[in-house]
Formats: C-alpha cells, structure tokens, sequence
C-alpha cells in the first residue's frame, strides 16, 4: 500500500472488480471480507453487477447458466457488506422463492459455508434473518397488492418473464424501494419477450446476458450436450439454453402481445359449458409426441359476447393411454367439465375404451380432423386477434408453442395447439357466428 490505505468498507466496485490477484489493491480488512465471497474468483463478468449508478439489472440466461447463483450472491452481499437492511425477495410464487432463492442448490441458505453467519428463514414470518440483523422478506408475483406498505433499500426479483401480474408487481416493488442512498434491483430470468421483460428494457436496465453453456464446468456431465442435440437448430434452444430475448417471429398464426391482451388471472364465476380436449399421442414411450389436454370454458363477456376462458393446460410426454387419459379426466373433474373431447384420427373408437378404463364418467366425444392443422388453427388465431378467447393464468409452454405455430422454425409437433385449436372450435366455432373456414 501506498500509505493512503482505504477504509476497511466494501463498495459495490469492490464486489464487482474483486480478484483474488489484485490482492495489493486491499487493505487486510477488505481481503478478510471479501474473502468471504469466494465465488468471486470463478465469477463470469455476466454474473457481475455491471458498472455505474444503476437502478435496476436485468440477467437474462438460458437454463443453468448461473442466474441464480449471481442474484443470491449479490444479494447475499447486500445483506452483508452492501448496507442493505430490508431486502425484498420475489419470485412467480412464494413456493419457488423458498425452493429456489432461499433453499435451493444456488440459494441464500446454501451459499453461506460458515454455519453460525448462515440466515435463518422464518417460515411463518416469510422472512430471511441473517445474524448481523438484516432482513429478506418474500413476496410472491401472484400478490402485487402485498408490496403496499412494505420499504426496502435492495430487491432480488427471479424468474421475471415468468411473473403471473410482472407490470403490477413490478410498479408497487418501484414505489417500495425507498430506503438507503441508492436502492438497487437485481431482476434474473430466463429471457420471454413478455411485456415486464421489454419494459425493462426500453426504460434502460442495465443487461448482462449469459448462455447456458457458459456454466457447463457447473452442470452434469453431458447435459449441455445432450439437450444442445435435442434442440438444435430451434427457438427454443435459442431462448431457453443461449438466453436470448426472441420477439415475434415472422409466419407465427399467434403473437403474444394478442395472448397477453386478453389475459385474466380469476377464472369467471360463471361458465356455460367446460370442456377438455384431448390430442392423444400415436406412441407412448419416452421419445413420444406429448399428449395435448386443455381445459376450456365459455361464457357471455360485455363488449365481446361470448367468450372463451382457457383454463388449464395439462399436457405431458411420455404417457401411456391410460396415463394420458387418467390425467385428463382428473382435469376435467377438477375444472367442472361436462364432456371430453378426443382427437380420434389415430385411435378411433378405440379412446372410448381407454377412458372407460381409466373410470371417466364424463360423455367422450369423437372427433375426426378433415382440415389440416394450419387450417383449423386460422379460425382460432382470428378470435384471438378479437380478443374473444382469454387464458385464465400464465400457460407458458403452451403460449410459447402457439408462437412457434405455422413458423420454418417450429419442428416438434405442435402437441397443445392441436388440444387449444378443439378446445375453441367446439366451444366457439361450432355455434352459430364465429369465423369459419373451409376447404378449398
């Protein structure tokens, strides 16, 4: 040292910049501190927080590649040496906060080696207490309202693109962040061109990008591999293991600023009918196509007349017939349904049997696809685009296969469209006074 020794204090540069090789740029107190934090020397720069007086940092990374560990570092420093007293911790549910921010592999609890600096979490308080006094609260994205009242001086926001009401949360999280001389928000997801994600953009986060091979020294042995073969050549591999933010592409029958439009996040009291359709699979073993299962209601809407409700997406791969139908009929007893309707160009009469043996006691109706996909899926895209169909939650996979529909890039077959497109045609298109479309 040159005589002129900082102060023991960490700064947020201090966190950032930290290499186990710039040991001479410390005074003994920071190295003791900042040897707490040994993740710092394996740290990619993406895992960093980025430079300057930000506000907020937006990490966008595909599966594995280190979003968590970066934002539990970070806020683990906070907490720490950060001067960071009331943290806010929010993820889509409180569930996932506790198993994935606090209890998982890469979370608050896990990452702290010494056991007696290792915080506490008080279940019934939802609160994170580490020993030197500060606090993380949790919130869940499902509950804008709870962020009413409550201040803090740092947030951890996991899993953004992922939020159930994001804009909502994230404008009473704003008002909220008020204590201390510079509140921060760290914001880790895996990228979805949904409206908070782009939001945060145009209103300029700070962004750090990282893939999900960028972290294979972490993973299992193999898996970067094998789902880099899986998927190559996809948007979808693009999106959930390079991490990039993929807008709408050009040929998709659906975009998901219609899909979001019409979003609701209560199911409506009163439904006229409620169907499930199922897509069965030709094969059952593990390579399969899924089996579409969608649940879907219809009722009277002001402004729209009658509208349909998309409830539930129950759709899995691998499953054997009676699993697939099992799994359908208990979808259906949990949604109210009347009837379920099946796909029968493979099967035939033979579905019958199938839901006969899993015990379904609901009316199985048949039905025979003349049209092709695209073709049946026009007239369904079309009340969308009218905002006369509206999905009742978030149904991830199957929004993100409706945006993939109809595009060069889309090679899997299209598993819970094919349930979504017989779910409204039964409910909407066959009545009277929707679109239709023939063949030509």
């Amino acid at each position: 040292m040159d005589g002129s020794e900082r102060p023991a204090a960490l700064t947020w540069e201090d966190w950032r910049d930290f290499r186990y090789q710039t040991d001479t740029e410390f005074t003994r107190a920071q190295l003791l501190a900042l040897r707490q934090f040994p993740f710092l020397s394996t740290a990619r720069q993406s895992q960093r927080p980025p430079p300057g007086d930000w506000r907020a940092w937006l990490f966008m990374g595909g599966r594995g590649a280190g979003k968590t560990r970066a934002g539990a570092e970070w806020t683990r420093f906070s907490a720490l040496h950060g001067g960071c007293r009331r943290i806010a911790l929010l993820g889509p549910t409180l569930g996932d906060v506790r198993e994935v921010m606090i209890e998982g592999p890469s979370g608050l609890r896990a990452i702290e080696r010494l056991k007696q600096a290792r915080p506490a979490f008080n279940v019934s308080r939802r609160r994170l207490e580490w020993p030197n006094g500060a606090v993380g609260l949790v919130f869940s994205a499902e509950d804008p309202d709870s962020l009413r009242g409550p201040q803090f001086d740092a947030a951890w926001c996991d899993e953004v693109a992922a939020w159930p009401k994001g804009e909502a949360v994230w404008n009473n999280l704003q008002f909220a962040l008020r204590l201390g001389e510079g509140p921060r928000c760290v914001a880790t997801t895996t990228p979805r061109p949904v409206p908070l994600v782009r939001r945060l953009l145009s209103e300029g986060a700070v962004t750090t990008h990282s893939a999900t091979r960028d972290n294979d020294a972490y993973l299992a042995d193999g898996f970067v591999e094998s789902v880099e073969a899986a998927y190559e050549g996809t948007r979808l591999a693009r999106q959930e293991l390079g991490g990039e933010l993929l807008e709408e592409v050009e040929g998709a029958f659906w975009r998901r600023r219609d899909i979001d439009a019409g979003r609701m996040f209560k199911r409506p009291l009163q439904l006229d009918d409620v169907i499930v359709a199922v897509d069965p699979p030709t094969t059952s073993h593990s390579g399969s196509d899924a089996c579409g299962i969608i649940a879907a209601g219809r009722a009277f809407a002001d402004g729209f007349g009658e509208k349909c409700f998309i409830l539930a997406d129950g759709s899995a791969r691998g499953l054997t017939p009676t699993d697939w139908a099992a799994r359908a009929v208990a979808i259906a007893q949990e949604v109210g349904a009347t009837s379920i309707i099946a796909e029968a160009n493979q099967g035939g009469e033979m579905l019958r049997t199938v839901f006969d043996s899993v015990g379904c006691g609901l009316p199985v109706q048949l039905r025979h696809a003349k049209l092709s996909k695209q073709a049946r899926a026009s007239p369904v895209a079309a009340l969308y685009q009218q905002r006369r169909v509206t999905h009742v939650g978030r149904l991830d996979g199957l929004e993100d296969e409706m945006c993939r529909f109809g595009t060069e890039g889309m090679t899997s077959s299209p598993d819970r469209v094919d349930a979504l497109v017989w779910a409204v045609t039964v409910l909407m298109i066959d009545r009277a006074g929707a679109p239709r479309i023939r063949a030509v």
